[in-house]
């Protein structure tokens, strides 16, 4: 490269003299190069006399050390082609969108009604049932993490979302045909004390492997679609940044939308016509979703995360690794002194430290959000085996299914996200001066808040439905008649947990995606998932816990199959003391919590 001389490295810039022309080049710039008129001979004389520098980090030779921040113009794995900057917004995110709209319509249409196929077709008692719908839930939330660590180091969040999606379609196919095996009821033997036949062991072993391959199939499709939803707006642009604050609020519309009209549709096609059908219909939509998926794929604007490195797949390990080992150079005297100097491999190792310090300050935010997860297990569970014992009749035979009236639920989130953004957030922005109407802690600190109402209310409508069926003689020996108490008693507790979804679940939603290193976005939602995850865990642990102790000198279980008999009202009132304490603990943390400075569209 004849006339090119000597480079020197001077602060974030490199230089060199060609011709009467310098060349500057700086490290990460979507620009790699800029040209100026030439300095006087002196001063060119100078700087070619300098050393060379020790690392040369250009866009002609290397890549900047943290790929997954550089400019739209990075190309994805499986589109080799160079993407322009103009690519993306909305039309790139309405795509995305529905995309998910779809795929939530497959997973409620499994989860929704999960725990009547277990104590229908497979014969499960409501503890159990509620317990393995739970850890079921827990591990479809946590396994996140570990692919969205895979979709930010290796495949990238485009191949992780296809990869996915395959692999969903594949596990609800399964699912699809293990419930086509014959009934247990249908061996003309009753063997157990409820006079119905075990599943077989077939069954039961297809049934929850193609049960946990969809979970499998979550934790690369939940993290990575919404994060590559969120990066079709650039967060410096003047015009887009308020466009990705909106876009997790109409996010969760569509999901939310989608969920209700699943849950009314499925829940009574599961129960009326069978779960065959129940089951199937999901797959195809599932099949539909990758196709408008990969439909997309040319508005799309794609980041140089994942496998664009060189490095491969060590890309967010190796940075969580560098940034551990600058934590510990940090206690070194010289450090500072070091830093003085100018020395660029100390100011990196200065950036990741503080990136590392600002993962440790989420902790204390996410762990004081997990109770939120134990509360958002129950719709699913014990509010729809709760909904099964009122009187669902509307009109002469129309009956409503006991899940379908998780509808409501759903209804109050679409109604309270248009509420919140159209309404709440242009008149909180004119009182408080933030952009965004409130914080995103204020925001969730209010969603758990409603949620203890909401268990409060939730126990108050028990005890009057305990209160109804003992009035009605069905405590002992009416097991299975409806209580003469009206399902629209129940609705309350689904519309107040529908407004908390729309503060707490949004709000951790764009928290954990903001306030985490550009390199990590997909983690960052992981981690919001995460809190769902070790909810439904803690959930599945207390009930196998109260039930076991509750049982044990044969006294009737809080959770008794004859719900008649048991104490869900007791549950909810426990549930509801720990978020009490969950709200003081996070309303401690979150007073100190500082918000991590926005340095660029780091994706």
């Amino acid at each position: 490269m004849g006339g090119i001389g000597d480079g020197v490295a001077r602060g974030r810039g490199l230089s060199w003299s060609w011709t009467g022309v310098r060349l500057i080049f700086f490290p990460g710039h979507p620009t790699c190069h800029k040209p100026v008129p030439s300095p006087p001979l002196a001063l060119r004389q100078l700087l070619e006399s300098a050393p060379s520098p020790r690392r040369h980090c250009t866009c002609l030779s290397r890549q900047p050390a943290m790929a997954s921040e550089s400019g739209p113009g990075a190309t994805d794995p499986l589109l080799p082609r160079r993407r322009s900057p103009s690519k993306g917004g909305w039309k790139s995110a309405l795509f995305i969108i529905w995309v998910e709209v779809a795929e939530r319509f497959a997973y409620y249409g499994i989860s929704s009604n999960l725990i009547n196929y277990l104590t229908g077709p497979l014969g499960q008692t409501t503890a159990a049932a509620a317990a393995a719908v739970n850890a079921w839930s827990g591990a479809a939330a946590m396994l996140p993490l570990l692919g969205a660590a895979v979709a930010d180091s290796w495949l990238g969040r485009y191949r992780t979302i296809v990869a996915s999606s395959v692999l969903y379609i594949m596990g609800l196919g399964m699912l699809t045909l293990s419930s086509m095996f014959p009934s247990p009821q249908q061996c003309g033997v009753a063997v157990d004390s409820r006079g119905a036949c075990p599943p077989s062991s077939v069954q039961t072993a297809a049934f929850y492997i193609s049960l946990y391959l969809v979970a499998i199939a979550q934790s690369g499709h939940k993290p990575c679609v919404q994060a590559f939803g969120a990066d079709q707006f650039d967060a410096t642009d003047p015009d887009e940044s308020p466009s990705r604050a909106s876009f997790f609020n109409w996010w969760y519309f569509g999901l939310c939308g989608s969920a209700t009209v699943t849950i009314a549709l499925m829940s009574y096609v599961q129960d009326n016509v069978g779960w065959a059908l129940g089951f199937g219909v999901p797959s195809m939509v599932m099949l539909l979703a990758l196709a408008i998926f990969l439909l997309g794929t040319r508005t799309y604007r794609f980041y140089g995360s994942g496998s664009g490195n060189n490095n491969g797949g060590a890309a967010t390990f190796s940075l969580v690794g560098k940034a551990f080992v600058a934590c510990r150079k940090r206690s070194n005297k010289a450090w500072s002194a070091e830093l003085e100097r100018g020395d660029g491999e100390l100011a990196e190792d200065a950036v990741l430290a503080e990136e590392v310090n600002g993962m440790a300050r989420l902790f204390p935010i996410w762990a004081t959000c997990l109770l939120y997860g134990v509360v958002f297990a129950q719709p699913p569970t014990l509010f729809t085996k709760q909904a099964g014992t009122l009187d669902r009749r509307v009109g002469p035979s129309f009956q409503i299914p006991p899940a379908a009236l998780q509808c409501f639920l759903g209804v109050s989130i679409v109604t309270c996200i248009v509420l919140y953004d159209r309404v709440l957030v242009p008149v909180a922005r004119r009182v408080s001066g933030v952009p965004s109407g409130v914080t995103m802690l204020q925001r969730i600190g209010t969603g758990i808040a409603l949620a203890m109402v909401t268990l409060v209310v939730a126990a108050l409508v028990e005890m009057k439905r305990l209160r109804a069926a003992r009035d009605a003689c069905l405590v002992d020996g009416g097991s299975g008649a409806a209580v003469p108490m009206s399902l629209w008693w129940i609705v309350p507790q689904y519309v107040l947990l529908g407004a908390a979804d729309v503060f707490t679940m949004v709000g951790m939603q764009e928290f954990f995606y903001d306030q985490v290193p550009g390199a990590l976005k997909s983690l960052g939602l992981a981690l919001y998932l995460s809190v769902l995850g070790v909810g439904s865990f803690i959930s599945s642990f207390l009930i196998t816990v109260i039930d076991s102790i509750t049982t044990r000198n044969g006294g009737a279980s809080w959770f008794a199959d004859d719900l008649n008999r048991g104490h869900l009202d007791y549950f909810y009132l426990l549930l509801a003391a720990l978020s009490a304490l969950e709200l003081l603990a996070f309303t401690y943390f979150s007073t100190s919590y500082v918000y991590r400075t926005k340095a660029g569209n780091n994706h």
